[in-house]
This record gives structure tokens, C-alpha cells and sequence, in this order.
């Protein structure tokens, strides 16, 4: 597994980051214990998750993805691991149930930590903007959880260019601990978003990137062809994925992934994180699963090495997007 250094910080992390929206999902507990054993057996030491995962299951309350994590964390060496968790949304009954304010902040770390058995989080996220409380507040209770050492690094996620750099505007202004990192979504399938405008921004500033969704919720992986649309999928009902599976350009273009995984005698999945991965500004994906065989199938994606000619092809058959 590579690693690299993320934005500015001394913080090094693996160049592929197992993301944990599946636990207490899709993979239960002893699945997913079998997941993060296996990550970290071949060198993945970042783990992404949020406190809100997964609370859009009947049943679960948010909070369960971080529970899993504490558990298997309590036979692991917590100074080998980077772990990144994110605070926003509605967390428990009440006015102060989401947003960033210091309120919820406060309350939520707190939580988070109890949740994930540790007494510091790597990488505290904000995992989306909220309009409604000042910047300067957020980012001053985010300092704040740095200074006692409960959070080592902050970072944001789902931000636009223009919020990213009001925040290290209002970071440098007032001395604060500034977004070290943003998770945007961002894949072959779904690159104007992030390659237009806060791509310049993040290698400007010297931002760490971590997308999120890389495979395009699967269909970056080959198993959506023409002549099976509607494979058996948890995430087959994206808003991505439906505007996908019909679209014939996007077939086309998995044409040319599927020859290149040929050429590399890869899995295709492979090959679109390799994409990613070989773009100077990204610091690591997040890639999940739901089984072991799942995460398999990705790990040896830092390895493969697309010539400058493979990348034109694939760019060009994705332009648009």
C-alpha cells in the first residue's frame, strides 16, 4: 500500500481510505470487523466514517458505523490508525440536533468519541455547510477541540470552491485551525463538480483531497453493461446511478475502462481509482464495501500505473461529465 502526506500536515495516510457508510448497514458487525481486518492487514491505515452513519436504517439512530469501529479498535494499535469522522447532521431530538454550531459541535464530538473509544479523533469533518451559523463560530469551536486535543486535524466536506476558501480565509484571519482536507464527490462520472473550480483551489492552498464515491456507486466498477442495467446493488438507486444506466456515452466510456483492465489484468474498479489516484491533487480515495470480496477487488489499485496515453483516452471518453 502507498502512502502520502495529506495537504500541509505531517499526517500520513494510505493512498486508498476505507469508507464505513456500510457498517450497521449493509455489513453488519461481524462483517465489518472482517472488512477493517483486512484493510489494515494490507496497509490501509485511514478510516473514514460519520457520526450520522446509519441512521437512515429502520431501527438505528445514527451512530452505529462509529460503535462498530470502537469495538475493533480495542484490539488495535490507535497509534497506527488514522481515523476521520464527520459532525452536521441530526444527531438526536431537539433545536440543537444539527447544523455547526459550538453547540452541537461540542456535544457531538463528545459523543463520537464515547462511540469510537478513543480519547482523539484525527480528523474531525464538517460533512456539509451550514448556512445558518456563522463560519467564524464553527471554525473557532473546531480550534478550540484542537488545542485540547480531541481533534488533531479539521476538515469539511460537500463544500464549493468559494466556501473552502472563506474558511481558510476566516482561519487566517483570526488564527484557527484551518480545513486541512475536503472530501468532494468526485469520480470519473461526476468530475465537473470538483475538477472546474476547486481542484485549483485545493493544490493552491495545499488542501488534501479525499473523494468519496470514486466508483460512482458501482457503475465505475463494470458490473452495470447494457444488457444489465439493474444488477443487485444497495446503491443502485442513486441519483448518480439512474442518470447513468441509460446513458449511452457512459457505456462507452466503460468500454474503455474495460479494455485498459484487460491490458492491466485488473478488475476495472481498478482501474477508474488509478485514474483518480494518478491526478497530482487527490490524496487518497474513499473506497467501501459491503463484503470482503468487495474490498479485494480494489486493494491493489495503488499499484497500477496508467501511461500518460491511457489517461487521455479515459479523460476524453469521460469529458462531460
Amino acid at each position: 500500500m502507498q502512502y502520502t502526506r495529506m495537504g500541509r500536515t505531517g499526517l500520513k495516510v494510505s493512498r486508498l481510505c476505507l469508507g464505513t457508510m456500510t457498517f450497521g448497514w449493509s455489513a453488519d458487525t461481524a462483517m465489518s470487523f472482517r472488512i477493517m481486518d483486512r484493510a489494515f492487514e494490507a496497509g490501509i491505515n485511514f478510516l473514514d466514517t460519520a457520526d450520522v452513519y446509519s441512521s437512515w436504517i429502520d431501527g438505528n439512530k445514527g451512530g452505529e458505523a462509529e460503535s462498530i469501529m470502537g469495538q475493533w479498535m480495542l484490539n488495535k494499535p490507535r497509534h497506527e490508525l488514522i481515523i476521520a469522522t464527520k459532525v452536521r447532521w441530526d444527531m438526536w431530538p431537539g433545536v440543537t440536533g444539527e447544523g455547526l454550531s459550538r453547540h452541537h459541535i461540542m456535544k457531538a464530538v463528545e459523543d463520537s468519541l464515547r462511540r469510537l473509544q478513543t480519547d482523539y479523533i484525527d480528523l474531525y469533518q464538517t460533512h456539509a455547510p451550514d448556512a445558518d451559523t456563522p463560519m467564524d463560530e464553527t471554525l473557532r469551536a473546531m480550534d478550540n477541540l484542537v488545542t485540547a486535543g480531541k481533534v488533531r486535524y479539521v476538515g469539511c466536506s460537500n463544500y464549493r470552491a468559494w466556501e473552502l476558501m472563506k474558511g481558510l480565509w476566516v482561519s487566517d484571519k483570526y488564527n484557527l485551525a484551518r480545513f486541512d482536507c475536503i472530501q468532494p464527490h468526485y469520480s470519473l462520472f461526476n468530475r465537473a463538480e470538483y475538477e472546474l473550480e476547486l481542484e485549483v483551489a485545493c493544490l493552491d492552498q495545499n488542501v488534501g483531497v479525499i473523494p468519496y464515491s470514486p466508483l460512482a456507486a458501482g457503475f465505475a466498477t463494470g458490473k452495470y453493461t447494457r444488457q444489465n442495467r439493474t444488477p443487485d446493488s444497495t446503491r443502485a438507486t442513486s441519483s448518480l446511478v439512474q442518470r447513468l444506466v441509460n446513458d449511452e456515452k457512459a457505456y462507452s466510456a466503460l468500454d474503455v475502462l474495460v479494455e485498459q483492465a484487460r491490458v492491466h489484468q485488473v478488475p476495472v474498479s481498478q482501474i477508474a481509482l488509478a485514474w483518480q489516484l494518478a491526478n497530482p491533487s487527490i490524496t487518497s480515495s474513499i473506497i467501501g464495501a459491503r463484503t470482503v470480496e468487495q474490498l479485494e477487488e480494489v486493494l491493489g489499485a495503488t499499484e497500477v500505473k496508467l501511461s500518460a496515453e491511457e489517461i487521455k483516452r479515459i479523460d476524453e471518453a469521460t469529458t462531460g461529465y
